[in-house]
């Protein structure tokens, strides 16, 4: 087991797009284990590699007693339906709030050697997949919150006992307009 540190709210990698992988190697599936053992070991549904300050694109995810990962995502809305309910995240500790997202989505990318893969989702599954690849994109879930939610937000990890005043961390819209990819704009 290799559990890393994860990287907290305010550090610059979680607000920095990941690049694709492009090397499926050893190395590749020595950060999706460390990944999976740290995720694990906090009780998270999900972590993205840029949380532990890998700027690549893959996510791993532990829902519904379904253990695995994604490499390079894609994601697909088959609907318009969404959901609405508490979402947290390993780099915000202890902090939980109302997010919209869609209910169902269907995830293309690869495993850890560069076979194609698909995840379809709904519910859960489909929340964890969509807050993992924001992170990839250097989306954090407190971007999708209406104005007075991220105030909220705010108030909140400045009062944790983890903020870092001395790095004060910005919080900003969601690029993914209504009608994009990734829809659920604001």
């Amino acid at each position: 087991m290799t559990v890393q540190p994860i990287r907290l709210f305010g550090d610059p990698v979680l607000r920095t797009p990941a690049d694709p992988v492009v090397d499926f190697d050893v190395e590749l599936r020595k950060l999706v284990e460390d990944l999976t053992d740290t995720m694990r070991e906090q009780g998270g549904a999900g972590l993205a590699a840029p949380q532990l300050g890998v700027g690549l694109r893959v996510f791993t995810f532990d829902v519904d007693d379904v253990l695995g990962h994604l490499v390079n995502p894609v994601l697909e809305f088959p609907d318009e339906e969404e959901q609405d309910g508490p979402e947290g995240c390993l780099s915000i500790p202890g902090l939980y709030f109302d997010t919209k997202r869609r209910q169902n989505v269907i995830a293309k990318g690869f495993n850890g050697y560069g076979d194609p893969m698909q995840i379809v989702g709904t519910g859960l599954m489909a929340r964890c997949v969509q807050h993992e690849t924001d992170h990839l994109d250097g989306v954090l879930f407190l971007d999708r919150l209406d104005a007075a939610g991220r105030k909220e937000a705010m108030k909140a990890i400045r009062q944790a006992e983890w903020y870092d005043a001395a790095a004060p961390p910005t919080v900003k819209l969601s690029p993914h307009a209504a009608g994009s990819p990734f829809g659920l704009g604001r």
